[in-house]
């Protein structure tokens, strides 16, 4: 068995994998399994240690991104009464730091679906389109490359359960099978110009093209909103709804500064207590 130490390093597994940033990850007992890259890693959390049975310490390490200093984050973030409850009830979150590709065709697919519909949606793709390989634990399949879905028949793609999504995602594979150093160029640009880039894409609109900057370029400044942070907002911030996606995601950013996407993941992750009696 090996074993991280995580000591010194707030870390909850549990609030990082359930609170609706990756959807790949399943829960089988006490441990976690889900594919990073091209690997399978099995990992679960007693207290301050980290254990695996699959897959390397190195890509779990910056996967969770272990070595940021989240308590310095924490600190920053710490505002309000209303994120500071969310931290104090979902302490040791962490952003996880997604490939690109992958995390721009998640949220293309996610589009006005739950969570559970999400998850369904990419199972069905990576079953269709991504390569197999075997592990001691069964068949696992890799998140299809954007080459396995540009060379695709749509129809094919549409049984994936995707709908009008099908034709967003083709057509963003096929540019991005056109332009293989995309991923750097949007990396080097300002965050303003980097979302701009991103809602060049058939289908990323702000919300998409926010969340792919948070989860897959670490742009932390940006507050992606969804329905469960506009009521958040409203409720506890007092910012009128209907509000415009841009004045929701301007204003947290101007309460939470430059890890504003940290707070949002946090109150996100609190939405059942600071929003009651909402599903």
């Amino acid at each position: 068995m090996n074993r991280i130490d995580l000591s010194r390093r707030p870390f909850s597994l549990d609030h990082t994998l359930s609170c609706g940033q990756v959807f790949r990850w399943e829960r089988q007992g006490a441990w976690w399994q889900g594919i990073v890259g091209n690997d399978l890693i099995r990992v679960r959390q007693e207290g301050d240690i980290l254990m695996y049975e699959s897959g390397n310490e190195e890509t779990i390490r910056s996967y969770f991104q272990l070595d940021l200093d989240l308590d310095r984050i924490l600190q920053s973030i710490d505002r309000d009464p209303v994120i500071h409850g969310a931290i104090g009830h979902c302490r040791g979150l962490r952003i996880v730091r997604q490939d690109p590709w992958e995390c721009l065709a998640s949220y293309i697919c996610a589009t006005y679906a739950n969570i559970p519909g999400i998850i369904k949606k990419i199972q069905l793709l990576c079953e269709s389109f991504g390569e197999p390989f075997d592990t001691e634990y069964g068949t696992c399949y890799r998140f299809p490359s954007a080459e396995a879905i540009a060379s695709s028949d749509l129809c094919d793609i549409r049984d994936c359960r995707l709908g009008y999504r099908s034709e967003y995602l083709c057509e963003t594979a096929r540019r991005i099978t056109d332009d293989p150093a995309w991923a750097g160029r949007i990396a080097a640009l300002s965050c303003g110009e980097a979302r701009t880039e991103l809602m060049a894409f058939r289908g990323v609109g702000p919300k998409v093209a926010d969340c792919v900057l948070l989860f897959a370029f670490a742009r932390y400044e940006v507050f992606p909103v969804d329905v469960w942070i506009s009521r958040i907002m409203h409720g506890c911030y007092g910012l009128p709804i209907p509000s415009a996606y841009q004045r929701i995601a301007a204003e947290g950013r101007a309460i939470f500064g430059d890890y504003a996407g940290y707070a949002q993941e946090y109150l996100f992750c609190d939405r059942q207590r600071l929003v009651p009696g909402r599903s």
